[in-house]
């Protein structure tokens, strides 16, 4: 008999074990402490668990519990990522790890984006007898979403692990989200030549280079919106951000470095190699002019943009128990790398994204039995029938 805790015992004890992930070591968390909750409460209820340190991250794990019944193949795939982002220090009006219940919401660090997902799917499988299913049910707990998507990148690890469909249970009020466009962000970096201010052959200015770099690059955008549309998105096109500027360090000496930042959303189907060609060609004309000068860094590993087709079983099934029509989003989410196994893929999940990243995050306790009924029926419609 399982002694799996009540619903709101889940969700404080994954609210109370810390798993921020961060590029500054100061914040960055091990999520091992939610990934150990979560394998012995996915074992009491059946499941053969495997947990995977990540190659490229120490101290980070990916865990997958699987229900495979005898002959049956497919099946479905529920999906999060164990990790937060981190805190805003002296903003939330109570610990960020400890649950609490009040004014008709759920509040703690996870609550929405996205460990609650957790204590919704546990909850939503306590009635259901898994030795009825007739196709495989998965439950898949990644780390490092909001930084690296590390865990998303290593989930072939899995060996064998093909389902027919997958939710990714980010907070979108269950309503389900087919398609969103990808991220990259890359910095750009120019090197000249330093020397004094008063005569400017002395050197090569690397804030002139990077107006040249910027000029190109404007014209990318402009390239952007006339050569590629998908009607889905409210801004239809390609977008390239010029976010971050640096360079020089005083008014008399020619600037020797300079850097920028670049945020760029491809839509869904746009190859990286083909994006980065693009930006390649602009900045080899300033190279030509100032050879070596100008050179391309990634901050981190781009993330494609992601398409269900809409005619997939799992967006019908979703759209029919939830009431809510399919619909794109402007965030990333590592729908990409699930769908990669080849299964298709919607995100849906408890909870508002408006929450996400925000001080005193929570839920609506008037979400709570709507969702679990959908998950529930979600299982069902996809597991329980062939």
């Amino acid at each position: 008999m399982s002694q799996l805790p009540q619903f709101l015992s889940l969700y404080r004890q994954l609210i109370a074990a810390p798993s921020v992930s961060a590029l500054d070591p100061h914040w960055d968390t091990s999520n091992k402490a939610v990934i150990d909750l979560l394998a012995d409460w996915c074992a009491q209820l059946g499941f053969t668990v495997t947990v995977n340190p990540l190659s490229t991250q120490p101290n980070k794990y990916n865990l997958l519990a699987s229900y495979v019944p005898a002959g049956s193949s497919g099946g479905l795939l529920l999906a999060g990522h164990t990790d937060t982002v981190p805190w805003d220090e002296g903003r939330w009006s109570r610990d960020p790890f400890t649950l609490h219940e009040g004014d008709g919401k759920i509040y703690g660090l996870g609550a929405a984006d996205m460990k609650g997902f957790f204590a919704f799917v546990l909850e939503a499988l306590r009635d259901i007898d898994l030795k009825q299913l007739k196709k495989p049910l998965y439950i898949l707990a990644t780390a490092d979403e909001e930084t690296t998507m590390a865990g998303a990148r290593e989930l072939t690890a899995f060996a064998g692990l093909k389902p027919d469909f997958a939710v990714i249970g980010e907070p979108t009020s269950m309503t389900p989200v087919s398609s969103h466009k990808g991220h990259l962000t890359e910095a750009i970096r120019v090197t000249g030549r330093s020397g004094h201010s008063s005569n400017p052959a002395a050197g090569i200015n690397a804030i002139e280079v990077m107006h040249e770099v910027i000029t190109r690059l404007r014209e990318l955008q402009r390239h952007f919106q006339k050569t590629y549309h998908n009607a889905n998105f409210a801004v239809p096109y390609p977008t390239l951000n010029f976010g971050n500027i640096h360079g020089g360090d005083a008014a008399n000496r020619i600037c020797a470095c300079c850097e920028m930042h670049i945020d760029l959303r491809p839509l869904p189907g746009m190859a990286m190699t083909e994006l980065y060609g693009l930006i390649d060609e602009r900045l080899a004309e300033v190279n030509a002019i100032y050879p070596n000068s100008v050179c391309l860094a990634h901050m981190h590993e781009p993330i494609p943009g992601y398409q269900c087709d809409p005619e997939a079983d799992i967006v019908r099934v979703a759209e029919q128990l939830t009431g809510n029509n399919a619909e794109p989003a402007n965030y990333c989410t590592e729908a990409p790398f699930v769908q990669a196994l080849g299964c298709n893929t919607i995100i849906m999940g408890p909870g508002s994204i408006a929450q996400a990243h925000q001080p005193d995050e929570y839920i609506q306790v008037s979400e709570v039995k709507p969702a679990l009924a959908q998950l529930q029926g979600l299982i069902r419609s996809l597991c329980l029938t062939i």
